[in-house]
């Protein structure tokens, strides 16, 4: 049998043979891997035989371990190197890696990967208590995070062919018991934020009027570039965001497809846009230290590098507690886009569409109760077709 076998398009499969044994056999291990990227033929044989020269290296000196045999901890290892450092942006992955240190790893981390099992997981789940030796038990939002991170690493234990099935698949999700419906300003409210802007800087005037015309999310507003800002069809291209996660920030790409998308623009506010374009120029000819020679972010510092997203924070909450009307958070704004649109009757595909949900559902089950308010308002106005009409004779 051939050292090496292909086995698919992109994958094949390494056997190593043992010294014969007792009962005059020779044993083999096995090992199954995927190519990754393009090779020539040439390239392709080199690179075959180096990793099974590594694999065979492994067997003889017996270092080599199954991968179903590995301990959870090892895996959990894997996944952060191979996939979350590299894909998931720096918050995510700081929260995730938090997740896996302190409520993961010390319920499972030494269980090898075959013995894991739905049961084993949802107690790990049902057990999730605060780590001060309390009762107490730890709010929606930690115990979904955890689920989540649970769900990508064995997501990728299968789809790496460690497992043949998912475990966490019967695990009950965490629900929220205590869901309080989302914070957002109405059209009269929102009309006084627009009065109110009229007397912060410009910057910061289109800041707010695209987070609550557009529904962007503020790392995806601080991300804008004037490239990004396609005034002949009053739209803006959402491709990448600003995050800030354990100390650093980052310029990402979208999370996801469908965060990747182009959000149409009410004429007056590409109209704020144009003078915005004019005043921007006029801002970078008078800089006497513009260092920015890469980009044009449309919400720039003194020298035309990109605005931190704390920096929006700390503006928003200072001139939100300055108006007339409640505070809400900055995020908040997007919900009140959604709100509002609602309130138009605009459908919630084409609102999910625009904050870049990655299905319908997301927007049902966060605007639940203002798309019920909506669809019972709609219902009403066929009321007055079934009221009898008085006949004046």
């Amino acid at each position: 049998m051939a050292n090496i076998e292909k086995r698919g398009e992109n994958s094949y499969r390494f056997t190593v043979y043992l010294p014969k044994n007792a009962d005059g056999k020779y044993p083999k291990k096995r090992k199954a891997i995927t190519v990754e990227g393009k090779y020539t033929p040439k390239q392709l044989k080199e690179y075959l035989d180096r990793e099974y020269l590594k694999f065979k290296d492994e067997v003889l000196s017996g270092s080599y371990v199954l991968p179903e045999k590995m301990l959870f901890s090892a895996f959990a290892n894997e996944w952060l190197e191979k996939f979350a450092r590299k894909e998931l942006s720096s918050t995510t992955f700081v929260n995730y890696e938090s997740k896996l240190m302190t409520n993961i790893l010390p319920v499972i981390g030494h269980v090898r990967m075959d013995e894991i099992n739905t049961m084993m997981l949802q107690s790990l789940m049902d057990g999730l208590r605060r780590k001060d030796g309390s009762a107490v038990e730890l709010s929606f939002y930690t115990k979904f995070d955890v689920y989540r991170t649970l769900r990508s690493i064995f997501k990728y234990a299968v789809q790496w062919k460690v497992l043949v099935k998912n475990p966490l698949e019967g695990v009950t999700k965490p629900k929220n018991r205590n869901k309080k419906e989302v914070s957002a300003y109405d059209e009269e409210e929102v009309a006084v934020i627009f009065k109110a802007l009229n007397d912060e800087l410009f910057k910061w005037r289109i800041f707010a009027m695209l987070a609550i015309t557009a529904g962007i999310r503020r790392g995806e507003n601080l991300a804008l570039e004037w490239s990004d800002i396609d005034f002949e069809n009053s739209r803006i291209d959402i491709h990448q965001s600003i995050v800030s996660a354990d100390g650093k920030t980052e310029i990402k790409d979208t999370k996801t497809d469908s965060s990747n998308r182009l959000v149409s623009l009410p004429t007056s506010v590409v109209e704020e846009l144009r003078k915005y374009r004019v005043y921007w120029a006029q801002e970078k000819l008078k800089a006497k230290n513009w260092t920015e020679t890469e980009r044009e972010w449309l919400f720039h510092q003194r020298n035309g590098t990109y605005v931190h997203p704390s920096s929006a924070t700390h503006w928003w909450n200072k001139f939100a507690k300055k108006l007339s009307i409640r505070y809400i958070r900055l995020h908040d704004l997007r919900h009140t886009s959604a709100s509002l649109l609602i309130a138009q009757g605009v459908h919630a595909k084409i609102i999910s569409e625009r904050l870049g949900h990655a299905n319908i559902k997301i927007t049902m089950d966060t605007y639940g109760h203002a798309l019920r308010s909506a669809d019972q308002a709609a219902a009403d106005t066929f009321e007055s077709l079934f009221q009898p009409k008085s006949i004046n004779k």
